[in-house]
């Protein structure tokens, strides 16, 4: 066998595997996929016949258990993650996980505790938002464009829920996708990407549409995962975050992350990835270009069979993903409690 070839096999068939995991895993030299692991056979089968895999399960753990698998993609919603990925690395095989990373906090410290026992690779997908321009912004704020970062504001805004009608979504569920809300964990990964963590957190949540009905049925539900949320966070570096999540929001304009600072300001539009900034002294805020040299492409796929072959870091690690696990914990704590909850989490 080829010492660069890597046997992939993939847990869950569903739209981020079909449409980027395995056609990107395709096109990436030397990886050979060849068991794919859905609920139904005949998904399994049409995704196998599609993106030509040989083998096909209904059950995950008769995948992970093939001895010629060397590393695993769990693309299932976060209701399997640390069950399977727990397995995998048993098995001895490198794992890839599907954001976001737990159902909770306990569970991403059980996945986390499991990593740092094996020298295999683990990674968790990574969200696109910012990353075209994350490079830039760190280097930015890094070189002290911003001063002393005072106040940081982030919105995430859709109309995602916003029809009544609407069945309930399994991101909606809490047995299908625990405590994970909204863009909430997306938007706390690129908060410590750029800024760091957050020492205490105060939150409010709501649901604005309480009953919904459920999937292909007549039967109607109680929501429990909120439809907005919003966070004031402390930052270890001394700033205030404010973060506002809704899912119930119409006509809404760009996401974005505003940074006020003692000697400027930046603002980058999470949706389109343009900045803008202005330092004391300047008129206004101008968009900044961002070198070609300092844009970066969402290559996880890629970039997970390189540090296979390589042994190097992964990002985001397991290490990443508790973090942001955490501070959505500590945001549903705060939100059920009415208190602040303190970081980190005993």
């Amino acid at each position: 066998m080829d010492e660069k070839e890597i046997k992939v096999g993939i847990i869950g068939a569903g739209g981020i595997a079909r449409h980027r995991h395995l056609p990107n895993l395709q096109q990436v030299e030397g990886v050979n996929l060849i068991a794919v692991c859905n609920r139904t056979p005949e998904t399994a089968a049409k995704v196998a016949e599609d993106f030509d895999i040989p083998r096909t399960y209904t059950d995950w753990r008769a995948l992970i258990r093939q001895k010629d698998i060397d590393a695993v993609f769990i693309a299932t919603p976060p209701y399997l993650h640390c069950a399977a990925t727990l397995a995998a690395l048993e098995a001895g095989k490198h794992v890839f996980c599907q954001a976001r990373m737990a159902m909770n906090y306990q569970d991403a410290k059980r996945m986390y505790d499991a990593s740092l026992k094996t020298d295999l690779k683990t990674m968790l997908c990574p969200v696109p938002v910012g990353i075209r321009g994350g490079a830039m912004m760190k280097q930015l704020i890094g070189l002290g464009y911003l001063g002393q970062i005072y106040d940081i504001h982030m919105t995430g805004f859709s109309a995602q829920y916003a029809d009544p009608s609407r069945p309930l979504h399994w991101r909606q569920m809490p047995d299908i996708s625990g405590l994970n809300t909204l863009t909430l964990g997306m938007w706390a990964e690129v908060l410590h990407r750029w800024f760091g963590y957050a020492r205490r957190i105060t939150a409010l949540s709501r649901v604005h549409i309480p009953q919904r009905r459920l999937p292909n049925s007549d039967d109607w539900a109680r929501v429990e995962t909120p439809d907005a949320i919003g966070v004031i966070a402390e930052m270890l570096n001394g700033a205030l975050s404010i973060l506002h999540f809704s899912g119930v929001t119409q006509f809404t304009a760009d996401n974005r992350c505003e940074i006020y600072g003692s000697d400027g300001t930046l603002v980058y539009n999470l949706d389109t990835d343009e900045i803008y900034g202005a330092q004391v002294g300047d008129d206004k805020l101008k968009r900044l270009q961002i070198p070609d040299e300092l844009q970066q492409e969402w290559t996880v796929e890629e970039d997970f069979i390189f540090a296979i072959r390589n042994n190097t870091p992964t990002s985001p690690s397991f290490f990443a993903g508790l973090k942001y696990m955490e501070f959505t914990e500590a945001v549903i704590r705060s939100s059920h409690e009415r208190r602040a909850v303190d970081l980190p989490l005993s």
